[in-house]
């Protein structure tokens, strides 16, 4: 299948470097946030947590609190760093860093990607998934974080 104009812009926005990401797990009432993305590599949805590329002389905290609230309309603390992740499907080759994360203010909102124009926003959704619904999505439609974690607890724990 031919890759749409979105997903040709994103590969060469994203593409073709290292990229370092840094990603935020938000657990309330048993349930994490995440973003379902309209897909780089494929035709599906693909969900993740919320979070971004560091910039030039940003901490990777920073990062993320930027990223989050562009994300998601929400202020978080950042906490610990729960699980380093290297993705690399050429030619998105991204080391992500994933943190813990409260909220401690805003508002829940579909965020926007800055560097892309209206019509090629790739935040689709922003939504509270249970665990049981994020193990029920396809391998193609989550981030590989959720297939080195059995439960929340491990992440907070």
């Amino acid at each position: 299948m031919p890759q749409s104009e979105v997903q040709i812009n994103a590969q060469q926005l994203y593409g073709n470097r290292i990229r370092v990401r840094a990603c935020g797990i938000c657990i309330e009432n048993d349930r994490v946030l995440m973003i379902g993305h309209r897909a780089i590599l494929s035709e599906n949805t693909f969900w993740c947590p919320p979070g971004g590329g560091v910039e030039v002389g940003e901490m990777a905290e920073e990062a993320l609190q930027r990223e989050f609230l562009e994300e998601t309309g929400l202020e978080i603390s950042v906490g610990k760093l729960v699980l380093m992740n290297e993705f690399v499907k050429l030619p998105l080759h991204g080391i992500e860093l994933f943190f813990v994360v409260q909220r401690v203010g805003g508002e829940l909102t579909l965020g926007h990607d800055p560097e892309m124009n209206a019509s090629q926003q790739l935040i689709q959704k922003v939504e509270w998934l249970s665990l049981d619904e994020i193990k029920s999505l396809n391998l193609s439609e989550k981030h590989q974080f959720w297939q080195k974690i059995g439960s929340f607890d491990e992440i907070i724990a």
